[in-house]
């Protein structure tokens, strides 16, 4: 099986960590006394030994376990207990807004009006989601060129996180460009057998810890689309992190592509909500499509407001977060035991593997919890490679006021020795 081409099957069967199932502990694993036989009996390069220990028995005890902590290496989510809901109301208070009507009101739609500048487009459509927004782009340009193909990288979300929607609801066919190992390139779509409709591209490359192209590869693969008449639409996920790597502006970045959805639930922090950003034309179908995929919703304002009250902090908060993510990583990669991916970081987001098994990480990472108050992991999902595992890792304001080194001492403390 080719790189580029193993299945979104193989791919969430090993990677565990997508379905939450290395968080919890299933049924199937706890020995007699309450323990689990693996973490008794793994020994490795990187966990040498680690003895049966105390571990939540379900979601909500290991969630107040995670809270409980004074400092997270993942990001955590901003609800809690109704909390945040508060708060949004409270700020839409002071502002003094008032809600809209299915999108149609002053915030919602000078909120729009702020994005698309922010990015450099002529206009812009608030969604309830990413995926709505990414596919009805999609979807606009298949019918413009009567070309339904579409050329994506192998880890895309539309391959591996959509239950097939860009083929069930559009009648499109994702094509896989270039490998797993590396970010999509010019290259990849001037050697494409399959005649291309358009091209999505994530910036940056979430399942390769965040890696980006260079700025001179993202100008040739613009040219490429450009000159070869395929649509070029960016899955901005993570866009917001990318811009200190280029050192560039948001506009500056999106300049040369076709359209851009970005997140805002994804670092800014939100309760939910994306924006989907391109010319007036194509936004002005795109809102049709938003009412057929049922996203109209009848108020939005709660949505808006979220992102709203955060965006703008976030985002200045982001180049502090890549350099500790920098000097995190420096300090956790020089234990040769460990390998981070990418090395030097690019974004605030990397990936780390270590030798051993998921639930004996599990088990270390909760004792590590308990004694530092440190949350050093959200799980750990098992690699294409026998006995080598991995974790996602982001630094934000989770990560609080603890040094580098601490969180970096916290983390390692994975390789303890029992």
């Amino acid at each position: 099986m080719k790189d580029s081409r193993f299945s979104r099957a193989e791919f969430l069967g090993l990677t565990s960590l997508l379905a939450g199932s290395t968080l919890f502990p299933s049924r199937g694993e706890a020995a007699a006394d309450g323990g689990t036989p693996s973490l008794r009996t793994t020994r490795s390069p990187g966990l040498v030994s680690v003895p049966a220990a105390p571990k939540p028995a379900s979601p909500a005890e290991y969630e107040q376990l995670r809270k409980a902590c004074t400092a997270s290496l993942p990001v955590a989510s901003t609800s809690d207990d109704g909390a945040e809901y508060v708060r949004i109301g409270e700020w839409m208070q002071r502002q003094k807004l008032t809600s809209d009507f299915y999108g149609n009101g002053d915030f919602v739609q000078a909120f729009e009006k702020k994005i698309a500048g922010l990015l450099g487009f002529e206009d812009a459509c608030f969604m309830p989601t990413g995926t709505m927004a990414q596919l009805i782009a999609l979807r606009i340009y298949a019918d413009a060129s009567n070309v339904r193909t579409v050329g994506v990288h192998p880890s895309s979300h539309h391959v591996l996180h959509e239950d097939d929607a860009c083929s069930v609801l559009h009648q499109l066919r994702t094509v896989n460009l270039g490998p797993w190992t590396r970010p999509l390139l010019a290259d990849d779509v001037a050697k494409s057998p399959d005649t291309l409709g358009s091209v999505s591209v994530e910036l940056p490359v979430r399942w390769l810890g965040g890696q980006l192209q260079t700025w001179e590869q993202l100008q040739e693969l613009k040219r490429t689309c450009r000159d070869r008449k395929v649509k070029l639409h960016m899955d901005g996920a993570r866009l917001w992190e990318s811009q200190p790597f280029y050192g560039r502006s948001y506009a500056d970045l999106c300049k040369g592509f076709d359209s851009v959805y970005v997140s805002f639930y994804k670092m800014v922090g939100g309760i939910g909500g994306a924006m989907l950003v391109g010319n007036r034309d194509f936004i002005k179908e795109s809102r049709v499509w938003r009412h057929r995929h049922g996203g109209n919703l009848f108020h939005l304002a709660p949505l808006v407001a979220s992102a709203a009250m955060r965006l703008d902090a976030a985002l200045a908060a982001i180049p502090g977060y890549v350099k500790r993510a920098k000097a995190i990583t420096t300090l956790i990669a020089a234990d040769p035991r460990v390998t981070v991916l990418p090395q030097p970081v690019q974004t605030n987001m990397f990936h780390v593997f270590l030798r051993g098994s998921p639930q004996a990480y599990n088990a270390q990472r909760d004792r590590i919890a308990r004694e530092d108050r440190v949350w050093v992991a959200g799980g750990f999902g098992q690699t294409r490679v026998p006995g080598v595992v991995s974790t996602e890792l982001q630094v934000s304001e989770g990560l609080g006021s603890i040094s580098d080194a601490d969180a970096a001492r916290a983390f390692l403390r994975l390789l303890e020795a029992a």
